[in-house]
């Protein structure tokens, strides 16, 4: 068994039988991820769509790709093709393009919205409030082309275990605001997309229900 293998598998003992591993490939060569993907594992994440779109047509065509790093409005035809989950969707202007050019080709494309919980201002997403009006409006109701499984977020890089988990917490009472205001019928929205390889058991703690792990899987960068 190789190493990427048996850390999958390690990984996976680990989490509740609800939690999905995403594993992140980028910069990962496509023999790595064919070695992932050998061990059964069906599930890769990639940040940028022109790496993606490289590997994509080397690899298996039920490997289930999710885009999770900021994605360019002029990049999204690309992927909405073929893309199983786009997990950063980050303002209301992209998820208009991303239910346009989903329209064009006959595809409703799941989506998470990326919330804002970072103390850092490299990173992305709403903010509460700018997701309670998008779901409140009249426009995203007629968004028929896009399908939103839940919510994602990035937790602050720091060594400060108290205020990764007070972000996750806060990401999780969002998730659940959300479920019962604008979702609370709806079975397709039940994601909550938290942790990495550094802070991903404090995420599975707070409700965590995916996993996005990369340099735990196939090493470091």
């Amino acid at each position: 068994m190789t190493d990427i293998a048996r850390n999958i598998i390690t990984i996976r003992k680990q989490l509740p039988s609800g939690v999905k591993i995403v594993a992140v490939s980028k910069t990962k060569p496509v023999n790595d991820i064919l070695v992932a993907y050998s061990s059964g594992h069906r599930d890769f994440g990639e940040n940028r769509v022109q790496e993606l779109l490289s590997k994509k047509d080397q690899l298996p065509g039920d490997i289930e790709w999710h885009l999770i790093g900021h994605l360019q409005s002029n990049k999204v035809k690309y992927i909405v093709p073929f893309i199983s989950m786009i997990q950063s969707v980050d303002s209301f202007k992209l998820l208009k393009i991303i239910n346009n050019e989903a329209k064009k080709v006959n595809r409703v494309v799941s989506c998470l919205l990326q919330i804002y919980i970072a103390k850092e201002d490299t990173k992305f997403g709403f903010d509460f409030e700018e997701i309670d009006s998008m779901l409140a409006s009249q426009e995203f109701r007629h968004l028929n082309n896009v399908r939103i499984c839940g919510i994602m977020g990035m937790a602050s890089f720091t060594d400060d275990t108290m205020l990764v988990r007070s972000e996750f917490i806060s990401l999780r009472k969002c998730y659940y605001d959300l479920k019962e205001k604008y979702f609370p019928e709806n079975i397709k929205f039940r994601e909550i997309s938290m942790g990495m390889s550094g802070d991903y058991e404090i995420a599975v703690e707070e409700g965590s229900t995916m996993v996005r792990i990369g340099s735990l899987i196939f090493g470091g960068r």
